[in-house]
């Protein structure tokens, strides 16, 4: 964002102490203020950001506690900011209201629209900066008093570029490969019926109804890969994004409660409902509530910068940009000891105290008390049931449904393996050594699985010989923060290639008797499930044993996901669909056509072109009475569109923009320090052994299954036959023993 390097030089040119650094925004204070006018707007933009966060958390938690809670408030709560990700936010909305104040409070005077920034000194924006919190943000940590610096990755992953210690940190913004398209400050693309390309853009929701409605009876199974390949992917984006929405359930400005209103209004970005919709029946004054994603320090208050550049707006993302496993360990400090047992000396992971999957360990439950988590009674219909809270992980969406619980729980057990057998083969090693090889271990785990198993079902074979081949090694130039398209579109792919049903087998690998199938929508936030409902076990071999769903033109997004997303009994549900393509518009991500031109790939002006492009005549035509022009279809909707390269399970869209971001993120991250092909990770003895690492092998050390597919994202068959676990090569932590 370049706010950010201005910002840091423009307050070492104002010499300006920084007594806020690592304080809450808003809560230090410097010398008296040099402009009462700009300290008068300040104070009562912070009394407006703290009274509506202060409003907003217990009006969330009030309505999450109630006995039903609605899709949208769990929606909410499941992408609210926590801990120094909230802080990041509370300082970006102090800054944006308190120019958002200078700018009303001297067009009033004025009679005329002034730039906030235009009539502030440098001196002026510095303090600001300061006292709000931003300046905090762009501040270099000291990476050299940081211990262990070069031996284990910190949990916040700053200092892995020394040069750039915050490239890939968590809570700094979403990188840029194309401008934003929007009106060059903060608006989300084509909104107040803005015209894109002279064109109005199309009601997200009518695209989704138009182009990816369907039945469940249509669904086609995929061939190849198993459904563990859909949740593995969904796993792993959980590892490297997260896009947090605003705090406030209410607009700064005039009050307004996003959950009452249709009116679009910071931060509200509702989802308008289109006449005649199939599932929404009080016409075009309904919507979907929607809020939209929370700013970036310093972005999107003015036409311009301070160094004369478009100051747009940019979203933050919460986690780290590295494969380093911050779901199973947190990307925040506070969260990751949180989640660390600390009453021994053994390195491991809390497990809960409660309640056993057959002997073996289960996630801890999350402390907060909220009731999207207590189905069970209405499910059930068994008004005696126990009900249980949610759980709780590296990552908030840990409960979103129960397989991707079930991965969350395998790995939270291979790590306390890991460390129980590392300390056996050292004794002398102390909790925090112990904690830290094995991390250091799973992370290895996490690169081998997705580049040398997942990535090339996903991107194909060309993407993967021509950008993820062999390693070059480390580069310090090569940013490897996550791109916003890959985060809000991109990686969304998986989406349409989710089963309705998550399948739960017996021993056998046939429906379990005891505890069959259940329907996805019933499996959302249903941590009981796993508890009362057979453990991990039965769900695991669904995954390993039955295939994804195959994304198809013509049954694109099942019901379960466009209909009843969260639906909690008698509520009306979210439509993901809508939400993705809302998400980009936010973001203001350019159309179809321009992230086309940016991979090299052609362009398609007309509807005999975009029909060559998707080899479907039919959808071209739809597509182009919604939009008008090819340049405007949303990009996430063009890609999961396009029909699939070779060997792969996305179209040559996806795949650039796919295998462009893994290329970053594994140049990208500093010798020496993870990547585990680096000379001075691991030694020959310890990368020799990781090699040989497999899901399967992971599966079989932490579960009670004793016959597994050899490799877990393909199907079945005779080449991959079912085999006895004995048959699975185990990791050989000889090599990690300490003389």
């Amino acid at each position: 964002v370049d706010y950010l390097p201005f910002l840091a030089k423009l307050l070492q040119n104002a010499s300006l102490c920084l007594p806020c650094a690592g304080h809450l925004p808003g809560s230090c204070s410097l010398q008296p203020w040099s402009n009462p006018f700009l300290q008068r707007c300040f104070n009562d933009a912070k009394k407006l950001v703290d009274d509506a966060y202060t409003y907003s958390r217990d009006e969330s938690l009030r309505r999450v506690r109630k006995e039903v809670v609605s899709p949208h408030d769990t929606l909410r709560l499941l992408k609210q900011p926590r801990g120094d990700t909230r802080s990041a936010v509370r300082s970006a909305d102090y800054m944006s209201q308190t120019l958002r104040l200078v700018q009303e409070r001297t067009r009033h005077a004025h009679k005329r629209s002034i730039n906030a920034t235009d009539l502030l000194s440098k001196e002026d924006l510095a303090k600001l900066s300061i006292i709000t919190g931003c300046a905090a943000r762009v501040q270099p940590p000291q990476c050299v008093t940081t211990p262990n610096i070069n031996k284990y990755r910190t949990i916040t992953s700053v200092c892995n570029n020394l040069n750039n210690p915050r490239l890939g940190a968590s809570n700094t913004p979403f990188t840029r490969w194309l401008p934003a398209e929007n009106d060059g400050i903060s608006q989300p693309k084509g909104f107040n019926n803005a015209t894109v390309n002279n064109f109005l853009l199309p009601l997200v929701r009518q695209v989704s109804n138009n182009i990816l409605s369907t039945t469940d009876d249509g669904v086609v199974n995929d061939p190849q890969f198993t459904h563990m390949v859909t949740l593995f992917g969904q796993w792993n984006d959980h590892d490297l994004t997260f896009t947090p929405f605003s705090p406030s359930i209410r607009s700064f400005s005039n009050g307004v409660n996003c959950d009452e209103s249709c009116e679009q209004t910071e931060p509200c970005i509702p989802i308008p409902i289109p006449r005649g919709d199939p599932r929404f029946t009080n016409g075009p004054d309904n919507c979907i509530p929607a809020f939209r994603s929370a700013p970036v320090c310093g972005t999107g208050f003015s036409a311009y910068n301070f160094g004369g550049e478009p100051n747009r707006r940019e979203q933050i993302n919460a986690l780290t940009a590295f494969l380093d496993l911050s779901q199973v360990y947190g990307s925040e400090e506070k969260l990751a000891l949180n989640l660390r047992n600390l009453t021994n000396d053994g390195g491991l992971l809390r497990v809960n105290t409660e309640f056993k999957d057959n002997g073996r360990d289960l996630l801890p439950f999350h402390p907060l008390q909220v009731n999207m988590c207590a189905t069970r009674k209405r499910i059930t219909n068994d008004t005696n049931a126990r009900e249980v809270p949610c759980f709780i992980a590296g990552d908030v969406r840990v409960d979103e449904n129960i397989a991707l619980t079930s991965i969350h729980t395998l790995f939270v057990r291979e790590h306390n393996r890991l460390a129980r057998e590392l300390k056996r083969l050292n004794p002398q090693w102390d909790s925090e050594t112990l904690y830290q090889e094995t991390r250091k271990i799973m992370g290895a785990y996490t690169q081998v699985f997705v580049f040398q198993d997942y990535l090339p079902h996903i991107v194909g074979t060309e993407a993967m010989r021509r950008q993820l081949g062999r390693y070059p090694g480390y580069n310090p130039n090569v940013d490897p923060s996550i791109s916003n398209v890959f985060a809000t579109a991109a990686y969304r792919f998986a989406h349409l290639a989710i089963q309705p049903m998550l399948s739960r087998l017996d021993a056998n690998y046939r429906e379990n008797s005891q505890f069959p199938s259940v329907s996805l929508f019933k499996a959302f936030f249903t941590p009981w499930r796993v508890i009362f409902e057979g453990g991990i076990d039965p769900l695991l071999r669904g995954l390993i044993g039955r295939p994804a769903k195959l994304n198809t033109q013509d049954h694109m997004l099942v019901n379960a996901l466009r209909e009843k997303l969260f639906q909690f009994v008698q509520h009306v549900a979210l439509d993901l669909g809508s939400l993705n393509m809302q998400r980009g518009r936010d973001h203001a991500l350019p159309g179809y056509n321009a992230w086309r031109r940016f991979c090299g790939l052609s362009q398609p002006r007309n509807q005999q072109e975009l029909a060559l492009v998707l080899n479907n005549t039919d959808l071209a035509r739809r597509l182009l009475q919604l939009y008008g022009t090819p340049d405007n279809i949303d990009v996430w909707l063009g890609g999961v569109a396009e029909p699939f390269v070779r060997d792969g399970r996305v179209g040559p869209l996806f795949a650039c923009l796919i295998a462009t971001q893994f290329q970053r993120i594994r140049q990208g991250d500093r010798k020496r320090r993870l990547w585990y092909e680096n000379p001075g990770v691991f030694s020959s003895s310890q990368r020799s052994a990781l090699s040989r690492a497999s899901l399967s092998r992971i599966i079989c050390d932490n579960t009670g299954i004793t016959s597994v597919p050899q490799k877990a994202f393909d199907l079945i068959s005779s080449r991959n036959r079912l085999v006895r676990c004995s048959a699975i090569p185990q990791l050989n932590l000889a090599a990690w023993r300490e003389n």
